[in-house]
This record gives C-alpha cells, structure tokens and sequence, in this order.
C-alpha cells in the first residue's frame, strides 16, 4: 500500500505534501527510543514515533522506513519537516493514539 493510499484510509494528514507519499507501506513500527527503532524497524515500515525532533529524519533513511506517523496532535518542528522533504520521507500527522493507529492499520497491511 501506498503512503499516500495509507493516509487516506486511516484518514492522517500528509505534512510533508508530495515528498514520500508514492513510498510503499510493507508493514508498521512503534517505538519511541531511536536507536531500537533504527535497529529493529523493517524496510518499508511506517514509523509511529511521539519524537518530532530533526532526528528521526535520519533513522527514517538509515533504516529505510516508509513514512513517520506523528500521533496525538503533537506538533512537528519544522526544520523537521524541511529535512523529511529534502529526504524524500513523508511525515503524517493524526490525533489518534499509537494504539488506535495501530489498530487501524492491522487491518489494512
């Protein structure tokens, strides 16, 4: 599944518009310790991280994950948004907790 198809269903906004967002979606993580998500995220994931520092950036390339889902409304900085669009990575943004998400996309991957 497409990120861009991903967002839609699961109704989360695409804040990096047009940077990631033709990115294939193979599966989904959940972590919000950098390097364990940098070490056990699968390629082709989506990331669901409450970190918005510029930081995630680069795990998102190192570990070549899909796409970074920013839960609960919180606010992503935007030099974050300047380097995930440099990078090619699309960063989506919900209200939803990481275990409605989760919940959501079990479903649909």
């Amino acid at each position: 599944m497409k990120v861009s198809e991903f967002a839609e269903k699961l109704n989360l906004e695409i804040l990096t518009e047009g940077n990631g967002s033709s990115k294939d979606i193979k599966g989904m993580y959940i972590c919000d310790l950098l390097s364990w998500a940098m070490s056990h995220a699968q390629k082709g994931d989506a990331w669901v991280t409450v970190h918005t520092h510029v930081n995630i950036i680069a795990v998102a390339v190192m570990a070549d994950i899909s796409c970074i889902v920013i839960p609960e409304g919180i606010e992503v900085e935007e030099a974050t948004l300047k380097k995930a669009a440099q990078e090619g990575i699309a960063v989506l943004g919900t209200k939803k907790t990481a275990y409605e998400i989760a919940c959501e996309a079990g479903k649909l991957l």
